[in-house]
């Protein structure tokens, strides 16, 4: 079976025509693509960037509703939410099952159509995007970790962590592998990079679905129940793995019922019923 790497030749050149090392990431984020070298992020302390004043908000909703169409009639999961988020914020998310958590951050990431509102990421109208060019943005803006990972079975920890590249047009050759590869060893999993999947742990496979949304710099990050199906232990080192990435400016938006990590983010909205009932701020300084 051909793998990314044997893929494509060893081609080290940006789309500029000029060769760029290879950066790390959980710490001031360099961008490696010609479409992300206006957004680098400085690793500024996150008592500095949290709902500064001065800046526009990375996240906007105004008045979003998403009704889900079904044969026994329409069934509201989002009614009206109005709220805004800024750059280098943790949030969490929760509320009860069917409280519309998960439907918040699918609207959010374009994973599903609005019924009605406005949705702005980074002064992007991401309600206004068509398919194909809701692919593209949100390859290049955000990153999504699953509760049950979703890495391909057949592919190697590497070439999981290569293939969003492979998909948004940045792969690299030796640059992008370099990064694949230190992506992998800032998640603790450099001894493993060539084994598949179903050959390590649910905390390291969570690992790998972290430096996989990490792949190309995506400012955002949202994890819709990322500790889901984790231990204590492991949750909470996940947990410190997103603390990080939001010291060094990313913006998280992560899903949870565990309301012990959810008073350790920076901001924790509560959804009812299709309605945010709550938003406080507070915790990670």
């Amino acid at each position: 079976m051909e793998t990314m790497t044997e893929r494509y030749p060893d081609n080290t050149h940006t789309a500029l025509g000029r060769e760029t090392p290879g950066r790390t990431l959980l710490g001031s984020a360099v961008l490696t693509a010609e479409v992300f070298q206006s957004a680098v992020l400085v690793n500024t302390p996150f008592s500095h960037i949290a709902h500064a004043a001065s800046e526009p908000p990375a996240i906007e909703l105004h008045n979003v509703v998403k009704v889900y169409r079904t044969p026994a009639g329409d069934f509201p999961a989002l009614k009206g939410l109005t709220t805004d988020f800024s750059a280098g914020e943790f949030i969490t998310i929760v509320g009860k099952s069917g409280s519309g958590k998960s439907t918040l951050v699918n609207v959010i990431t374009g994973v599903d159509d609005l019924t009605s509102g406005e949705i702005w990421v980074d002064g992007t109208p991401v309600h206004a995007l068509t398919e194909n060019e809701m692919a593209l943005w949100r390859g290049h803006t955000i990153g999504i970790v699953y509760q049950s990972f979703e890495l391909l079975p057949q592919l190697s920890l590497l070439d999981n962590v290569l293939l969003p590249m492979d998909l948004c047009g940045l792969y690299r050759g030796r640059q992008s592998i370099a990064r694949a590869k230190d992506l992998l060893a800032q998640v603790g999993l450099e001894e493993h990079m060539q084994k598949i999947p179903s050959r390590i742990s649910g905390g390291q496979k969570q690992r790998v679905a972290i430096a996989r949304a990490l792949a190309n710099d995506p400012p955002i990050i949202v994890a819709d129940e990322p500790t889901g199906n984790l231990d204590s232990a492991t949750a909470d080192e996940i947990y410190a793995l997103f603390t990080e990435l939001v010291r060094g400016g990313k913006t998280i938006l992560m899903v949870t019922h565990d309301k012990t990590l959810a008073r350790r983010s920076t901001r924790t909205l509560t959804l009812q019923d299709g309605k945010l009932v709550s938003d406080i701020t507070g915790g990670l300084n």
